[in-house]
Protein backbone atom coordinates (compact mmCIF):
# COMPACT_ATOMS: atom_id res chain seq x y z
CA UNK A 1 0.00 0.00 0.00
CA UNK A 2 1.66 3.43 -0.49
CA UNK A 3 2.30 5.87 1.64
CA UNK A 4 0.08 8.56 0.13
CA UNK A 5 -2.80 6.16 0.39
CA UNK A 6 -1.90 5.86 4.18
CA UNK A 7 -1.59 9.47 4.41
CA UNK A 8 -4.95 9.76 2.80
CA UNK A 9 -6.74 7.47 5.36
CA UNK A 10 -5.13 8.94 8.24
CA UNK A 11 -5.71 12.82 7.82
CA UNK A 12 -6.51 13.21 3.71
CA UNK A 13 -9.59 12.77 1.55
CA UNK A 14 -10.16 9.24 2.75
CA UNK A 15 -10.75 10.16 5.69
CA UNK A 16 -13.25 12.11 4.97
CA UNK A 17 -14.90 9.23 3.35
CA UNK A 18 -14.54 7.25 6.60
CA UNK A 19 -16.75 10.11 8.01
CA UNK A 20 -19.76 8.64 5.62
CA UNK A 21 -19.74 5.04 7.13
CA UNK A 22 -22.76 4.23 9.10
CA UNK A 23 -26.60 4.19 9.37
CA UNK A 24 -28.39 7.02 8.09
CA UNK A 25 -31.93 8.17 7.97
CA UNK A 26 -33.93 11.33 6.12
CA UNK A 27 -35.68 12.82 4.14
CA UNK A 28 -35.35 13.06 -0.06
CA UNK A 29 -37.28 15.42 -2.44
CA UNK A 30 -37.24 14.98 -5.71
CA UNK A 31 -37.89 17.73 -8.39
CA UNK A 32 -39.14 16.99 -12.29
CA UNK A 33 -39.54 19.96 -12.87
CA UNK A 34 -37.45 23.23 -11.79
CA UNK A 35 -38.64 24.61 -8.48
CA UNK A 36 -41.48 22.25 -8.73
CA UNK A 37 -41.67 19.89 -5.71
CA UNK A 38 -43.16 16.27 -6.95
CA UNK A 39 -42.18 14.24 -3.73
CA UNK A 40 -40.94 14.40 -0.17
CA UNK A 41 -40.36 10.49 1.13
CA UNK A 42 -38.15 8.93 3.80
CA UNK A 43 -34.96 7.16 2.91
CA UNK A 44 -32.50 5.17 4.68
CA UNK A 45 -29.25 4.44 3.75
CA UNK A 46 -26.20 2.58 4.86
CA UNK A 47 -22.62 3.95 3.91
CA UNK A 48 -19.64 1.65 4.97
CA UNK A 49 -16.06 0.97 3.93
CA UNK A 50 -14.58 -1.18 1.14
CA UNK A 51 -11.45 -2.53 0.03
CA UNK A 52 -9.82 -1.37 3.48
CA UNK A 53 -10.94 2.00 3.42
CA UNK A 54 -10.41 2.78 -0.62
CA UNK A 55 -13.83 2.93 -1.44
CA UNK A 56 -17.68 3.91 0.50
CA UNK A 57 -20.27 2.00 -0.43
CA UNK A 58 -23.62 3.46 -0.23
CA UNK A 59 -26.89 1.10 -0.57
CA UNK A 60 -30.08 3.23 0.13
CA UNK A 61 -34.11 2.31 -0.15
CA UNK A 62 -36.96 4.90 -0.19
CA UNK A 63 -40.15 5.38 -2.19
CA UNK A 64 -40.93 8.08 -4.67
CA UNK A 65 -44.49 8.77 -5.18
CA UNK A 66 -45.13 5.74 -2.64
CA UNK A 67 -43.77 3.62 -5.10
CA UNK A 68 -40.27 1.71 -3.48
CA UNK A 69 -36.66 1.94 -4.85
CA UNK A 70 -33.36 0.97 -4.07
CA UNK A 71 -29.81 1.85 -5.55
CA UNK A 72 -26.01 1.33 -4.85
CA UNK A 73 -23.68 3.87 -5.39
CA UNK A 74 -19.75 3.64 -4.51
CA UNK A 75 -17.50 7.05 -3.93
CA UNK A 76 -13.71 7.17 -3.97
CA UNK A 77 -10.99 9.27 -4.58
CA UNK A 78 -8.27 8.75 -7.21
CA UNK A 79 -5.29 10.05 -5.40
CA UNK A 80 -3.00 9.75 -8.74
CA UNK A 81 -6.08 11.66 -10.98
CA UNK A 82 -6.71 13.93 -7.79
CA UNK A 83 -10.67 13.53 -8.46
CA UNK A 84 -13.70 11.84 -6.98
CA UNK A 85 -15.07 9.51 -8.57
CA UNK A 86 -18.63 7.46 -8.23
CA UNK A 87 -20.82 4.84 -10.23
CA UNK A 88 -24.50 4.75 -9.33
CA UNK A 89 -27.16 2.63 -10.13
CA UNK A 90 -30.66 2.76 -8.80
CA UNK A 91 -34.08 1.17 -9.84
CA UNK A 92 -35.88 3.99 -10.33
CA UNK A 93 -33.73 7.11 -12.12
CA UNK A 94 -31.35 4.80 -13.91
CA UNK A 95 -33.46 1.70 -15.68
CA UNK A 96 -30.58 -0.83 -16.50
CA UNK A 97 -27.90 2.17 -16.75
CA UNK A 98 -24.60 2.75 -14.65
CA UNK A 99 -23.89 6.39 -14.09
CA UNK A 100 -19.89 7.22 -13.71
CA UNK A 101 -18.92 10.14 -12.91
CA UNK A 102 -15.80 12.38 -12.10
CA UNK A 103 -14.63 15.06 -10.01
CA UNK A 104 -12.65 18.74 -11.44
CA UNK A 105 -8.76 17.31 -10.56
CA UNK A 106 -6.65 18.79 -7.51
CA UNK A 107 -10.31 20.00 -5.78
CA UNK A 108 -11.47 18.43 -2.61
CA UNK A 109 -15.02 19.34 -3.32
CA UNK A 110 -16.79 16.44 -3.39
CA UNK A 111 -18.83 17.09 -6.66
CA UNK A 112 -19.37 14.49 -9.42
CA UNK A 113 -20.44 15.08 -12.69
CA UNK A 114 -21.91 12.19 -14.90
CA UNK A 115 -24.42 11.76 -17.99
CA UNK A 116 -27.24 9.71 -18.96
CA UNK A 117 -29.49 9.12 -22.20
CA UNK A 118 -33.43 10.27 -22.37
CA UNK A 119 -34.41 7.51 -24.87
CA UNK A 120 -37.71 7.17 -26.73
CA UNK A 121 -38.57 5.50 -29.64
CA UNK A 122 -38.81 9.23 -31.25
CA UNK A 123 -35.83 11.13 -29.25
CA UNK A 124 -32.07 10.13 -28.14
CA UNK A 125 -30.91 13.22 -25.82
CA UNK A 126 -28.31 13.30 -23.25
CA UNK A 127 -28.13 14.80 -20.30
CA UNK A 128 -25.74 16.06 -17.58
CA UNK A 129 -26.39 14.18 -13.89
CA UNK A 130 -24.46 16.51 -11.16
CA UNK A 131 -24.18 15.00 -7.32
CA UNK A 132 -22.66 17.34 -4.35
CA UNK A 133 -21.97 15.53 -1.11
CA UNK A 134 -21.54 17.68 1.77
CA UNK A 135 -21.02 16.49 5.24
CA UNK A 136 -22.59 18.92 7.23
CA UNK A 137 -21.36 17.25 10.86
CA UNK A 138 -20.48 14.00 11.73
CA UNK A 139 -23.79 13.02 12.52
CA UNK A 140 -25.33 14.84 9.32
CA UNK A 141 -24.79 14.23 5.36
CA UNK A 142 -26.53 15.68 2.37
CA UNK A 143 -26.82 14.65 -1.02
CA UNK A 144 -28.00 16.73 -3.36
CA UNK A 145 -27.79 15.96 -7.56
CA UNK A 146 -28.56 18.26 -10.41
CA UNK A 147 -29.97 17.49 -13.88
CA UNK A 148 -27.94 19.17 -16.51
CA UNK A 149 -30.12 20.03 -19.74
CA UNK A 150 -28.58 19.02 -23.18
CA UNK A 151 -28.79 23.16 -23.37
CA UNK A 152 -26.49 23.44 -20.03
CA UNK A 153 -29.26 24.22 -18.06
CA UNK A 154 -28.44 23.13 -14.44
CA UNK A 155 -31.87 22.22 -12.11
CA UNK A 156 -31.92 19.85 -8.90
CA UNK A 157 -33.24 17.02 -8.76
CA UNK A 158 -33.08 15.73 -5.58
CA UNK A 159 -31.74 16.46 -2.25
CA UNK A 160 -31.10 13.89 0.66
CA UNK A 161 -30.33 14.80 4.37
CA UNK A 162 -29.23 11.90 6.45
CA UNK A 163 -29.64 12.15 9.80
CA UNK A 164 -26.82 9.46 10.83
CA UNK A 165 -28.83 6.38 13.04
CA UNK A 166 -25.12 4.35 14.22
Amino acid sequence: MSKNFEASKTTGVHHQLSRLAGEWEGITKTWFEPDKLADESPIRGTMRLILDGRFILHEYKGSLSDKPFEGIAIYGYHLDLKKFQCSWIDSFHNGTAIMFSEGKKGTTDFTMVGSYAYVTPEIEQHWGWRTNIEIISDDEVMITAYNISPEGQDDKATETVYKRVI
